[in-house]
């Protein structure tokens, strides 16, 4: 373990102004409250905190980040308080304490809500402080350095599985490369220990094959840029981490033998000058590879990372990558944040990068419904290469690679985004699903009445549209199926001869556990309640007689309110549907157990979660719903609307298994106006196929034309609609 004095000289070593009294009452605190405790490994529990702060000397934190890595499990594993961190070190260590503390104590329902609502509180803290990161990511990188002392295998894998997909991403944001591919490596290291072991066993065989090669290629590239006036450049090479050969193997679909580019050749030069000259040097002494070159010093990486990455034909006739930067930007890309923290009060300095996805991360904590879902957009936001993007002013706009112009219009500002109608890419009007490319110029068009389209989510990438777009369909849905729910309590107050209020809700909000009458409406509307349910608590000594079947017939259901058009989703037309009696705007699909058509009689049936299924009055599926009559809806066709829309109707048929059959089918169905849009056989003996067939027509008196076409064909035994199936 690191001993106190030797602690505190490394600070010092790299920040003489450090507050000595504060480590050294940080270690004394940590030590004793952490007592007898002992970890997996055996070793005392005190020296985890100890070398948190350790690696975090190696990145020159200030001393209050190195008292918070001494302290950051005091409040989880002690009986110490946050209170009295605060009182003993200050309301800036105990804010960071604060801000890495997990919710250890919170009862959520699952490893994955925990998991989710641990992440959303450091997001919350290090949008505050980034200093809450970097002490949580010295803390997780000690964590995966001894992750091989638990016993239980499925906690190993689900904490490495958790490293790789949340904290290596972040380390990578922020800048911090080396945690990045540390991280990375522990964890591929418990989830696929085969195959890492394998790259690195021939890792180790290119190395030992290559090293002359390798050193043959520095000493030329020095000798080069001696030769044209940067004497002082240093020259290094660098092998790619067993994980990233890993992504690139999987990525490319190619063997190891095939991989070109393991090692890459840095050069560091004095200032941004010199790393144009060295490319200039470089690029006139050995051919360029073409789409190789990316300039990161004009357009930086969203985590401040600035270098020049080209890749040419170098000596040996082989392909050599080539990273040239300063020194400064090398600290940058090494360090990240922390090679831009000051020891000045503990600011960060004027040059310290934006980080704007911290500010995105917080606006999808903003409108994710659950921590769940905001740990799966967040995932999204943090696991992706990028692509560069211009407003029409000129202004960067850094995106996941295979993003689209609504992930840029929320990129903007999500207002933008809201409201977007079109986009001209490159002075183009181009579809809302085309991919951008790097250096796309992106305009978009908007319209104050425009609302976030629900086809939108199916091409999105960014975790903030998605969470935005969400968000706006879950509140949609939420006043469709209040308004249904406030027509069914309407209709249950009715039927059983009171008159409807409100203030009849109120009294009973505390036993649906509601916040208000609207929660109350929306469970009825999605089905989790039933209007029944609702009155008889109400009114616990009414008791209605129960209903005949006679008086359950659809023709005493009266409906419910005006005749609107809503949307068909289940096939994902955009057209409005011809439908009488459902409120504007409700959430509804048709069932696909009979397929009603234009012209059927209907009914609609109140479904938990889904809205209103449309079924045919004689769909044998209704029996099930008998005994709760207040899910049951009167609707119709609206005879009035534009019939020129296609509906799907399924058919079984039989078809005398011979040649030609099916063309003959095919053609008799073409000649009436209608489609095939699916076909299934579901039986085949040596006399005849059995198949069903969904057919795009007008209506049911349309189908029914082809119907009687397909009775008169010879090859047809037996044609009907498909009941049930």
């Amino acid at each position: 373990m690191i001993r106190q004095y030797e602690l505190v000289e490394r600070v010092r070593a790299y920040d003489p102004r450090a507050d000595e009294d504060l480590l050294n009452r940080a270690y004394v605190f940590s030590l004793k409250a952490h007592g007898t405790q002992v970890r997996a490994s055996g070793d005392p529990y005190f020296s985890h905190p100890l070398e948190v702060a350790g690696i975090l000397t190696q990145m020159k934190l200030d001393a209050a980040s190195i008292a918070t890595g001494l302290l950051h499990d005091t409040v989880e594993d002690t009986v110490a308080t946050l209170s009295e961190i605060e009182r003993l070190f200050g309301p800036e260590i105990a804010k960071l304490v604060d801000g890495v503390t997990k919710l250890s104590r919170i009862e959520l329902q699952n490893t994955q809500a925990q998991q989710a609502e641990n992440f959303r509180k450091l997001v919350l803290a290090m949008s505050e402080d980034i200093r809450v990161l970097l002490v949580k990511l010295a803390d997780r990188l000690h964590n995966m350095r001894t992750l091989h002392f638990l016993n239980n295998i499925d906690k190993r894998r689900r904490i490495a599985r958790e490293t790789l997909e949340i904290y290596a991403p972040l380390a990578e944001r922020i800048g911090v490369e080396r945690w990045k591919d540390e991280l990375q490596d522990l964890a591929f290291q418990e989830l696929n220990p085969d195959a890492r072991d394998s790259i690195l066993a021939q890792l180790a065989r290119r190395r030992r094959e290559g090293e002359d090669r390798t050193r043959r290629v520095i000493e030329e590239l020095r000798q080069k840029l001696a030769e044209n006036q940067l004497p002082d450049a240093s020259v290094t090479g660098r092998e790619k981490s067993s994980y990233s050969v890993w992504l690139k193997l999987q990525r490319k679909n190619v063997t190891f033998e095939q991989l070109s580019d393991i090692m890459a050749f840095r050069i560091i030069v004095e200032s941004t000058e010199q790393c144009y000259q060295a490319l200039g040097i470089i690029h006139s002494s050995y051919p360029v590879v073409p789409g190789r070159f990316k300039d990161y010093i004009s357009t930086p990486k969203s985590n401040g990372y600035r270098s020049v990455h080209t890749t040419v034909i170098g000596p040996d006739r082989e392909r050599i990558e080539v990273q040239i930067r300063s020194q400064a930007m090398h600290d940058v890309a090494e360090c990240g944040v922390a090679a831009h923290w000051g020891y000045k009060q503990g600011q960060p300095r004027a040059d310290t990068p934006d980080y704007r996805w911290l500010r995105e991360l917080l606006d999808i904590l903003e409108h994710a419904q659950k921590p769940e879902e905001f740990l799966e957009h967040t995932k999204l936001e943090l696991f992706q290469d990028q692509v560069f993007c211009f407003t029409p002013k000129g202004d960067l706009i850094s995106l996941p690679r295979g993003a689209t112009p609504i992930d840029f219009a929320y990129a903007v500002h999500s207002e933008v985004g809201d409201t977007c109608v079109g986009a001209k890419i490159n002075g183009r009007m181009l579809p809302l699903r085309t991919q951008l490319q790097n250096g796309d110029q992106v305009e978009i068009i908007t319209a104050k009445s425009q609302t976030p389209n629900p086809d939108w989510e199916r091409f999105v990438i960014t975790g903030k549209a998605k969470a935005r777009i969400r968000r706006f369909l879950r509140l949609k849905q939420r006043e469709q199926f209040a308004s249904l729910g406030r027509a069914m309590m309407q209709k249950q107050f009715r039927q059983e001869g009171y008159e409807f209020t409100e203030k009849a809700l109120e009294g009973v909000l505390k036993t649906f556990k509601a916040q208000s009458t609207e929660d109350i409406y929306a469970s009825l509307g999605a089905g989790h309640l039933s209007s029944r349910e609702v009155f008889n608590t109400i009114f616990p000594e009414h008791r209605a007689p129960v209903p005949d079947r006679d008086s359950r017939e659809l023709r005493d259901i009266k409906p419910t309110s005006a005749p609107t058009k809503t949307k068909e989703r289940s096939r994902g037309y955009d057209h409005a549907l011809p439908i009488r009696g459902l409120i504007p705007g409700m959430a509804m699909h048709f069932a696909r157990c009979c397929h009603p058509l234009p012209g059927d009689r209907i009914v609609g049936i109140v479904t938990t979660g889904k809205g209103v299924t449309i079924h045919t009055i004689d769909c044998e599926t209704l029996d099930s719903f008998h005994d709760v009559p207040e899910r049951w809806i009167d609707v119709s066709w609206d005879t009035d609307a534009d019939q020129g829309d296609m509906h799907v109707g399924r058919v079984t048929v039989f078809v005398a298994n011979q040649p030609g059959s099916l063309g003959s089918l095919s053609t008799v169905i073409g000649k009436n106006g209608g489609n095939i849009s699916n076909l299934k056989i579901t039986n085949r003996n040596r006399d005849f196929f059995e198949m069903l067939i969904d057919i795009e027509v007008r209506d049911s008196k349309h189908l029914n034309n082809i119907l009687a076409a397909l009775r008169a064909t010879p090859v047809i035994n037996a044609v009907d609609r498909a009941r049930g199936r």
